[in-house]
């Protein structure tokens, strides 16, 4: 019971850190070296991995996908600590619309233009992307920017991130107050009510059953006199 009370603790907090990763901002340096189209057929098991089509396209099983061919730097602990390797990243380049998630992505064409002029000058480049490199299951992180760079050795201080989790941070310390003042004010005090409003229904109900044998007692007395 003790690993099943921690496993349902744990479990929500797991799940919850996989959606951040996947859906907040990460910063990759890179040297982008080519850019393509290639055709896709979505299974129905990476499919929810894809945004949608581009905006005023028709929705399809299977559509022209963008590509984005880099060389990546290598970094530790989420892209945190640089390392002195590098290693193939590909990214897929689509409109995210207006629908999750809300990265309210609308010109994949510029992107992509974007990109093959990075290709073409052969030098370092940020991409700014969301999401996750699976190769067996061939899925794609999808890239919402591209800004050229000095170098491999630029440091990207991600921003957005850092506000997110303080904000978040905040809230669930606001929330948690919240609620100890809530359950202090209404829960507690309905709760010592109900309490002893128990009490004294049980205390009733053993002051009769109480009176009852008394009764019972006095007809056993005369019984036996008889």
């Amino acid at each position: 019971m003790r690993a099943l009370g921690i496993t349902l603790r744990v479990l929500p907090i797991l799940v919850l850190g996989l959606l951040l990763h996947y859906v907040l901002p990460q910063h990759d340096v890179v040297k982008v070296t080519s850019t393509e189209v290639i055709r896709t057929d979505f299974s129905s098991f990476n499919r929810i991995f894809y945004a949608q089509a581009d905006s005023g396209a028709t929705e399809l099983t299977t559509r022209d996908l963008r590509l984005i061919n880099t060389e990546k730097k290598k970094t530790f602990l989420l892209g945190f600590v640089p390392r002195d390797a590098t290693g193939v990243m590909v990214y897929r380049n689509e409109d995210t619309g207006w629908i999750w998630p809300p990265y309210f992505k609308f010109d994949s064409s510029d992107l992509q233009a974007e990109a093959a002029s990075a290709a073409r000058t052969d030098g370092w480049a940020v991409i700014t992307h969301y999401g996750w490199r699976v190769r067996w299951a061939s899925i794609y992180p999808n890239a919402i920017a591209v800004r050229p760079v000095d170098g491999p050795d630029v440091r990207v201080i991600p921003w957005f991130n850092i506000f997110f989790f303080g904000f978040l941070i905040v809230a669930i310390v606001m929330l948690r107050k919240m609620w100890f003042q809530f359950r202090e004010r209404a829960l507690d005090p309905a709760l010592d009510t109900a309490g002893d409003r128990m009490d004294e229904v049980s205390a009733g109900v053993a002051e009769k059953r109480s009176g009852v044998r008394k009764w019972l007692n006095t007809w056993r007395k005369k019984e036996n006199r008889k």
